[in-house]
């Protein structure tokens, strides 16, 4: 198969199910697991329908990397030249070559041709097929599964492609992928939380009662924006393009913040941020709920917005993307699908399995129209969420991180929280060698979007103990861990491969190689750090102490926002895709260095923070006066 992304994968041991027809057939997918909850009920009964999508192969899909570099890396003569969504949409539309190729399969596997569709974009190729034609097509067997909920799934375990219809199409549903939603028993229920079974959400100790010094001394057991301030060298800098520039915070309903939190935090810690609100982009119906409150509900959204706030207000405003109902709720495609209209169905559109689908007809559900390019992308995107890579199929992941790098193309930094588990998955989830998760698993389990090549991944420190603002601080070893490692499924991209082959030739890990991807060819995380404990938030009318990289991400997102801010206001572009700049040596020591800590789990301490770049803390924490003066000796 054409592959969107290369993936550096764990063994599949494919196999061949039957013998060829049209051409020489191959496995296109295989699940390699039955998932947890659910249990194999009976054959698909004979002459039901099935609604086959295949989705179609990008034109110039395998180049968006390329593409992307050369917009991003420092070197390069067009960096800085971001491309707009029209360009976009142009380049990667599917070809006519690609949708005649699967027409004309489909006719001569026996399918009328009226009954075949293409979608308005071209993005996919539709057919009503009965059981028997689907397994024929596709040389494999439906199954109905059932779950505990009384729930029932249609799948199969693999299917296959004939070799000259395999490069034109990159998945099709429905086969293999079984991250089936479950039904709420109660409509009553909240939406489920982004990111299921777990999620990188932020921890607290509880109520905070400790009392904090004007001078700085109590940040090593209470952060402040002060104390970021001095940790990162912000000093004074107020936003001077403030009408150019913006700065976004994505969250998930249930998850929404309280206006009288924010003003409570802000009569303490930010008089200019007292009154103020995020301005609200509501996707799929979300909207700030107030039916649930307390930890659960307002812990990660109050976080986000008073310390991402905080760092830029009152002159810069900031972007609240709110996604999802609270019965359906939302999932990061359902995002995307905001930003960009062609998202909706590019490549053969969301996985209603795993996406939230709208209108939503439920009692209390969004009844709209699914949000598709109703939302602009702000320059700096941040979100504290994240799967297990392997919650996920390969091809699911391969097609959202294809969107990350349209976003990079366009001048937009993602970035994403990299767990807060350390080398285990949410939940403290660990692969077993079957590929399922467990928490007594063994093999290292990354995160997602984490692991993208074209998003920023945020790690997590802390001040030691006993130290001060004023010394290096060390990974993040209270209440979490920093999530790091190697990816499962994305292949190392250039801009990193010098700084962790230094790392995995200086600093081996000293495990066995079947617990973590040990060959030195796939994606590293996180590139970077931001502090992650201690955290001071108002939440529900108290104060808290909070920890997780859901600090860290939207505390960078602030900084990079005022180095974009700093860079409009001197007539250049925005940063973007910023992995190429700061791994690039004209960016070397530019970040501060962290070595000491280490991310235990799966029964190990995880990896080691080193000096240079490692897979706790990234390349390290941000200085904005030094990463400021760089960016704007870029053109």
């Amino acid at each position: 198969m054409r592959s969107l992304l290369a993936f550096v994968t764990l063994s599949l041991g494919l196999l061949s199910l039957a013998e060829p027809t049209v051409s020489p057939y191959s496995v296109h997918e295989k699940r390699s697991h039955v998932p947890a909850g659910w249990a194999l009920s009976r054959r698909h009964e004979s002459g039901a329908v099935l609604p086959l999508r295949f989705a179609l192969a990008q034109r110039n899909i395998d180049d968006i990397g390329t593409f992307l570099m050369e917009v991003s890396h420092p070197k390069s003569t067009a960096y800085g030249k971001h491309w707009s969504a029209g360009d976009v949409l142009k380049t990667f539309a599917p070809s006519d070559e690609t949708i005649d190729a699967v027409r004309t399969w489909l006719i001569e596997s026996g399918i009328d041709e009226e009954r075949i569709s293409v979608s308005s974009n071209k993005g996919w190729v539709e057919v009503d097929a009965t059981r028997e034609e689907a397994e024929s097509l596709l040389q494999t067997e439906y199954n109905v599964y059932s779950h505990a909920t009384g729930k029932e799934h249609v799948a199969c375990d693999s299917y296959q492609l004939p070799a000259h219809i395999a490069p034109h199409v990159d998945f099709v549903t429905p086969t293999v992928h079984f991250d089936a939603r479950i039904s709420r028993r109660s409509t009553t229920e909240p939406a489920r939380k982004i990111g299921a079974p777990g999620s990188s959400g932020p921890k607290t100790t509880g109520k905070f009662d400790g009392v904090i010094a004007d001078d700085l001394s109590t940040c090593n057991e209470y952060i402040t924006l002060d104390c970021l301030r001095t940790l990162y060298s912000l000093g004074d800098y107020a936003p001077q393009a403030a009408d150019k520039n913006s700065y976004g915070i994505v969250e998930y309903t249930p998850e929404a913040y309280l206006q009288t939190d924010i003003n409570m935090f802000a009569m303490n810690f930010s008089e200019g941020l007292y009154g103020v609100a995020p301005y609200m982009v509501s996707i799929d119906g979300g909207y700030a709920q107030t039916e649930y409150t307390g930890f659960d509900y307002n812990g990660e959204s109050d976080l986000d917005l008073q310390y991402g706030m905080g760092l830029v207000t009152p002159a810069q405003q900031v972007t609240l993307y709110q996604a999802g109902d609270m019965v359906e709720g939302a999932s990061f495609n359902n995002f995307l699908d905001a930003l960009d209209g062609s998202y909706c169905t590019f490549e053969g559109g969301d996985d209603y399995t795993q996406d939230a689908e709208y209108p939503d007809y439920s009692p209390g559900g969004y009844e709209g129209p699914e949000a598709c390019g109703t939302a602009t992308p702000t320059y700096v995107i941040s979100t504290s969420y994240s799967y297990n890579e392997a919650d996920l199929t390969p091809f699911y992941t391969a097609r959202q991180c294809a969107e990350y790098a349209k976003l990079g193309l366009m001048g937009v930094t993602v970035l994403y929280s990299s767990g807060d588990y350390g080398v285990a998955g949410n939940d403290a989830l660990c692969l077993n060698a079957n590929g399922t998760q467990s928490t007594n698993g063994i093999m290292f389990n990354p995160s997602f979007p984490g692991t993208c090549p074209y998003i920023t991944s945020v790690g997590a420190t802390m001040i030691a103990p006993n130290s001060t603002v004023y010394e290096p601080e060390t990974a993040c070893e209270e209440v979490i861990y920093s999530g790091g490692g190697f990816s499962n499924y994305f292949a190392m991209p250039d801009y990193q491969k010098e700084a962790v082959a230094y790392y995995l030739e200086t600093y081996p890990p000293d495990y066995p190689a079947d617990i973590w991807n040990s060959t030195g060819m796939s994606r590293a995380f996180p590139d970077i750090s931001a502090n992650g404990a201690n955290y001071v938030v108002a939440i529900d009318g108290e104060f808290e102490l909070v920890y997780g990289t859901s600090c860290s991400s939207p505390v960078s997102g602030a900084i990079f926002t005022l180095i974009n801010d700093a860079r409009l206001a001197a007539g250049k572009s925005t940063i973007g895709f910023i992995n190429p700049t700061i791994y690039s040596t004209d960016f070397s020591g530019l970040f501060n260095d962290i070595t000491t800590g280490d991310n235990p789990g799966c029964g190990t301490n995880g990896y080691n923070a080193t000096p240079g770049w490692d897979p706790v803390t990234g390349l390290g924490t941000p200085n904005f006066a030094k990463l400021v003066e760089a960016w704007l000796a870029l053109d």
